[in-house]
């Protein structure tokens, strides 16, 4: 298993590929992600990618999370929020700090499993929304899906972050199990 940096970086890989293929006319479209289109969906990822890296940074994010981060022009706002992101997260020592987030301060090592799930399961979403299913990194959405089957994931399902898993065959592909372990309803592929 890779470590946790390197599972984000190749999330964040996957995740670029997939909106730089978004077409203007899909901005509107559902997504797995209950109440949010592409563009929603979208916007909360490059939010959250700019507040961790605020976080990471001890620097100021410029907006709340349900701020408009994309403007104009999307795909340049998610590669900017990307690259920050990125970068924030090969700061030396950036496992051993102790993160903020709106539910509490986790230690470093668990954010940095948090925002792998938020960037992987959310590129995934988006990856479907927007018919670009072959874009999705088969094994990493496999590593994160084992991850959260071997620990307590039901406290994230607590706040409301995810909901209960739902039904999916066994040999679907891993990001399909991985979206239906998170509560994604998924039509049949």
């Amino acid at each position: 298993m890779t470590s946790v940096i390197d599972q984000i970086n190749r999330a964040l890989d996957m995740t670029a590929a997939i909106v730089k293929g978004i077409t203007d006319d899909q901005f509107a479209a559902p997504t797995p992600c209950p109440d949010w289109d592409v563009r929603a969906e979208l916007n909360h990822l490059a939010g959250g990618m700019r507040i961790f890296t605020a976080e990471l940074t001890a620097t100021d994010a410029g907006a709340d999370h349900d701020a408009d981060w994309l403007g104009a022009n999307p795909p340049a706002a998610f590669a900017t929020a990307a690259d920050l992101d990125r970068a924030a997260w090969h700061r030396p020592n950036v496992l051993d700090t102790t993160v903020c987030l709106g539910f509490g301060a986790v230690p470093g090592t668990m954010a940095a499993l948090i925002h792998l799930t938020e960037v992987l399961v959310h590129g995934a979403d988006l990856a479907i929304a927007t018919g670009q299913g072959h874009l999705v990194d088969e094994r990493a959405c496999a590593e994160l899906l084992t991850i959260m089957q071997g620990m307590d994931f039901d406290i994230f399902r607590r706040p409301g972050m995810f909901g209960s898993a739902v039904p999916v065959p066994a040999d679907a592909p891993a990001h399909r199990r991985l979206l239906a372990f998170v509560g994604r309803s998924l039509a049949p592929h």
